[in-house]
């Protein structure tokens, strides 16, 4: 860029997508005089996804604005909690976010989960025709323009990454209603239309059963219940239950 010459200053947040040298609290930017200053912020590496308020010179601007020369310009993270337009609440996750996929199923919340590398043009895509809520890793994938909205999953740690998808979004919680494998929804299941789905082991110890709808998965309080109790007891003692 060659053009008009600005100040930007980015809220802490956002500063690890910035390089190293324009991390400082208010970094000169070259413009080239023409492009919008949402432009401008990818640019710098930050997805739009993750910016909040806008203000140029004291007054809040949308991200169409195009910067002029001498301007100081403050770039907010985005609200938290969230509002997302449209209803109801759902998500997509990329290949990458397996966990996190099973951790919000296992809350109830709606996580459609590709679990193939589809492409970052597909992933958007599907996306937009479903409103969903992509969640990434992948900064080049949340600033694609096809995308109906996103969010970049700041932590490596599913504990982490579920905690902020929580806070970040508040979705209602109903823990044990959603298939983990397909994000189906479950019903109660007969101990005897399910018997032949079971181990011997199993039919022995266990009687309540629950079977996804769309894969037919069926469902137990098995070794592994304690585990997973506990993921569900800490989300809703932080963030809530959805109402019966």
């Amino acid at each position: 860029m060659n053009g008009p010459e600005i100040h930007v200053s980015f809220a802490p947040e956002l500063r690890l997508f910035i390089a190293a040298e324009r991390r400082r609290p208010r970094a000169a930017v070259v413009t080239d005089g023409v492009s919008t200053l949402g432009h401008v912020i990818e640019s710098l590496g930050v997805p739009l996804t993750e910016v909040g308020a806008l203000s140029v010179d004291g007054r809040p601007v949308p991200a169409s604005h195009v910067p002029a020369a001498g301007e100081e310009v403050e770039v907010r993270a985005v609200a938290r909690p969230q509002e997302v337009p449209g209803a109801p609440l759902r998500f997509l996750l990329d290949v990458h976010l397996g966990t996190l996929a099973r951790r919000l199923r296992l809350l109830g919340v709606d996580a459609a989960y590709e679990s193939d590398d589809i492409g970052d043009p597909a992933l958007a895509a599907l996306s937009a025709s479903q409103q969903r809520v992509l969640l990434s890793r992948d900064r080049g994938l949340l600033r694609r323009r096809e995308l109906w909205a996103g969010a970049y999953i700041y932590s490596d740690r599913p504990e982490e990454q579920l905690r902020d998808v929580l806070s970040r979004f508040t979705p209602p919680l109903a823990p044990w209603t959603r298939c983990t494998a397909c994000n189906g929804p479950l019903q109660d299941a007969d101990k005897e239309a399910v018997r032949e789905q079971l181990e011997h082991g199993t039919r022995r110890t266990y009687d309540v059963f629950a079977q996804c709808i769309t894969c037919g998965r069926v469902y137990w309080r098995g070794a592994h219940h304690r585990r997973l109790e506990a993921i569900v007891e800490k989300a809703v003692r932080e963030f809530g239950a959805a109402a019966a």
